[in-house]
Formats: C-alpha cells, sequence, structure tokens
C-alpha cells in the first residue's frame, strides 16, 4: 500500500469518525431542526476538527506529515 493511499484512508477515518460523534450528538441533544441542516452542520465542524495528514518528499522518500488545530506545528509520522 503506498503511503498516499495510506493518507487518504487516515484521513477518510478520521473524518467519519469525528463526523458520526457530531451527527448523532446533534440528533440527540437538538430538536426540531431539519436534520440536513444538522448533517451540514457536523460536516463542516468535522472538516475543520480533524487532522490533516499529507505526504511530503524530503531526501527522496515520501513522509507522512499530520496537522492538526490541537498541536501546535507539524508532527512527522
Amino acid at each position: 500500500m503506498s503511503t498516499k493511499t495510506k493518507v487518504f484512508l487516515l484521513n477518510l477515518v478520521c473524518f467519519l469518525a469525528i463526523f458520526l460523534v457530531f451527527r448523532f450528538s446533534f440528533l440527540y441533544f437538538i430538536d426540531g431542526v431539519h436534520q440536513l441542516i444538522l448533517v451540514l452542520a457536523a460536516a463542516i465542524i468535522a472538516s475543520i476538527i480533524c487532522p490533516k495528514f499529507f505526504v511530503v518528499f524530503e531526501d527522496g522518500k515520501e513522509r507522512m506529515k499530520l496537522k492538526w488545530i490541537f498541536i501546535k506545528g507539524i508532527r512527522n509520522l
């Protein structure tokens, strides 16, 4: 499996997990609002909060990096 595929799957799994948490918590706590609005709000919040994984070429090698709003700077994986 290539590094780009791993990064894509990590981004997908992280977004999906955070999206589902917000979606079901919004459905539980907020009543009387159209479900499409709740889904859009959960998607926007999840896209802001979820960590971003990306690939960088350094010294001829592909390296995975992580950027997240809850940590300072960029981390190597």
